[in-house]
């Protein structure tokens, strides 16, 4: 599950004085680049998504924890175990490890993107813990799916794939491997069926699940009463305030036109420019807000709303088109300006995250046309969009 901080101008301003400007910069640091490749974290995304229902418990009744129990029973020798191991030698300590689940006769099986992503050597270990190759037959880098192909033998136990979308309140089964465990049980119930994250590197239209799910848990299957397959977990939340957990997955069904295109061996990668910034709050301001925070934090961006970053990575599209990045004097202990992108091949964008989304309707190998206002002066910027895995080589 993605790392992601999704914070308010409040807890900005709170951070800044609290901590001071140095402090600020040590701080973690939101990219429009999606995250590397390896174990999943946690997320905090405070009212981002479609808020739940309270009128049906989030656990199971007891009746249905037994339905529940007795298909993980049944179903967990078709989940996996995923490892990346190293290139030479066994697979004792693998670099990231995340979930997955087979679902054909053949071996084809599905896991989050960011599980496989840029892994050296994939394996997969069954329940009875044997050790099978792995190899990408597709992704979609946006939507956070993979589909792969394993070695298992013939007449390996598999997963039906859902002819229908679940239900809201459904009781859920997920079977992964969170915490380093082996192929265990979490269940919950299916608060939403169309979640936004609010973010441009999320997958859009997830499904929202009260099911407790931690890092290693990524791509595993959610599964509904009839023992069918209708979502891969891909990241999580965490409240801050309660420190409860909510978990989402990419929702799948057997008539799924992205899950048809994966079998035809499609292999999606998300366009980036290569940008980052320290102040993950500040991504999302609107007009007033980017003028308060302007003046609050002394940023010396002018009057014109627009994104800001603080980074810029290198050998990116945006190093090579000279985007240049607010950076600290700390000398002067001040801010001094950067760029400031007002708009996408002409569409009018007022922040950072209106930024992603308008990258985002691209393609990599793309050329976009850039308006940037730097010292107060409007220029254009033309630049070539990269898919994500050259700028994490």
């Amino acid at each position: 599950m993605k790392q992601r901080i999704f914070s308010s101008l409040t807890s900005a301003r709170l951070f800044l004085s609290a901590l001071g400007l140095s402090a600020l910069l040590s701080a973690g640091t939101l990219a429009q680049t999606a995250p590397p490749a390896g174990a999943p974290s946690t997320v905090d995304t405070p009212g981002t998504t479609v808020p739940s229902r309270p009128t049906v418990p989030s656990r199971p009744t007891v009746q249905e924890a037994q339905q529940l129990g007795n298909l993980f029973t049944r179903l967990r020798p078709a989940t996996l175990r995923l490892e990346d191991c190293p290139k030479d030698g066994p697979c004792d300590e693998p670099n990231s490890l995340g979930s997955g689940f087979l679902i054909s006769a053949d071996g084809l099986a599905l896991t989050a993107y960011h599980v496989v992503f840029q892994a050296e050597k994939l394996e997969a270990v069954t329940a009875d813990r044997r050790r099978y190759p792995v190899s990408v037959v597709g992704f979609d880098d946006q939507h956070d799916l993979a589909l792969l192909k394993v070695g298992v033998p013939a007449g390996t136990p598999f997963f039906p794939l859902a002819a229908q979308s679940p239900g809201h309140n459904d009781p859920t089964l997920v079977i992964g491997n969170g915490d380093g465990a082996f192929l265990r049980p979490s269940t919950g119930r299916l608060l939403s069926l169309d979640a936004q994250a609010g973010r441009a590197d999320f997958p859009p239209g997830t499904l929202e699940l009260s099911v407790p799910l931690v890092p290693g848990d990524s791509g595993g299957p959610v599964i509904n009463a009839k023992g069918e397959a209708v979502g891969v977990v891909s990241y999580i939340s965490l409240n801050p305030t309660n420190r409860k957990v909510t978990s989402y997955a990419v929702p799948v069904t057997l008539d799924n036109q992205l899950l048809a295109d994966l079998r035809a061996g499609v292999k999606n990668e998300a366009p980036l420019i290569g940008i980052t910034t320290v102040w993950p709050g500040l991504t999302a301001l609107n007009a007033q807000e980017f003028a308060e925070a302007n003046r609050i934090l002394k940023l010396g961006l002018g009057d014109t709303p627009g994104a800001f970053f603080t980074g810029v990575s290198p050998g990116s599209p945006a190093e090579q088109a000279g985007l240049k990045p607010m950076r600290i004097d700390e000398v002067k202990r001040s801010i001094v300006p950067g760029d400031v992108v007002t708009a996408v091949n002409g569409k009018r964008i007022l922040n950072f995250s209106e930024f992603q989304y308008a990258v985002r309707e691209h393609r990599p190998g793309e050329t976009v046309t850039l308006t940037v206002l730097r010292e107060g002066k409007e220029i254009k910027l033309n630049l070539t969009l990269a898919p994500r895995s050259r700028l994490h080589n």
